[in-house]
Order: structure tokens, then sequence, then C-alpha cells
């Protein structure tokens, strides 16, 4: 999925269609409200393209966010009046492990959920 073809709803639905074909044991309301705070965030803040991209391995689920800005997401103090901050947070706490990546042109950011062990 790359911009500027899709907005926070088709990547919320292309992550639930992936999650339910790759990932079924994943929690979708964690992971969609990753992709949709992920790609929120690279519209408001990204002024060149983004894509997203879901990888399925056994036991791991990444998103990835790939975007042009080269700067790291700055935590800020949430905002209860109406402005915002909740996202970054969200995110750094819905996944297992967030990790920011610097590339060439850019960043990616990734969020992974791990397989839970089945209870024996």
């Amino acid at each position: 999925m790359i911009s500027p073809y899709a907005d926070c709803a088709s990547a919320r639905d292309t992550a639930a269609r992936f999650v339910a074909e790759h990932c079924p044991w994943a929690d979708l309301d964690a992971v969609q409200l990753v992709v949709t705070e992920l790609t929120a965030n690279a519209l408001r803040h990204t002024e060149g393209w983004w894509r997203l991209r879901l990888c399925a391995e056994p036991g791991e689920l990444a998103v990835e966010l790939d975007d042009s800005e080269p700067a790291a997401p700055a935590p800020r103090k949430p905002d209860f009046s109406g402005g915002g901050g909740f996202g970054w947070h969200m995110v750094q706490s819905l996944a297992s492990r967030v990790e920011i990546l610097p590339t060439r042109v850019g960043k990616t950011i990734r969020a992974i959920w791990y397989r839970q062990a089945e209870a024996a």
C-alpha cells in the first residue's frame, strides 16, 4: 500500500484482511489502532510519500510504515482538551516492540507482535 492511493480506513481494512489470513492469533484491535496511528501521523507529518507493509513470520507479525520524513516521532504530553499527543504512546504500548530505523530517504517505524505460547 503506497500513498497517496490509500488513507487510514483502507490501511485498517488491509490490515484486517492480512491478520485474518496470516496471523489470526494477533489482537486485531491493537493492530488496527497501530496502523491507524502510523498512517494518520504519516499523513499529518510527512510531506512526501509513505508505504505500509505487513509481514508475517511464524509467531511474529510486523507492521512497517516507511515514510519520507527522517525525524523520529517525538512523544508529546497528552492534551485532554483536544490537542492530541496520544498516538505515539498508544503505538508503543499496544505492540510488543517498536523500532525506528533510519533509511536513506526517511525512516521505517516497525511495530512487532509476538504470538504467545499456547497453554498446555
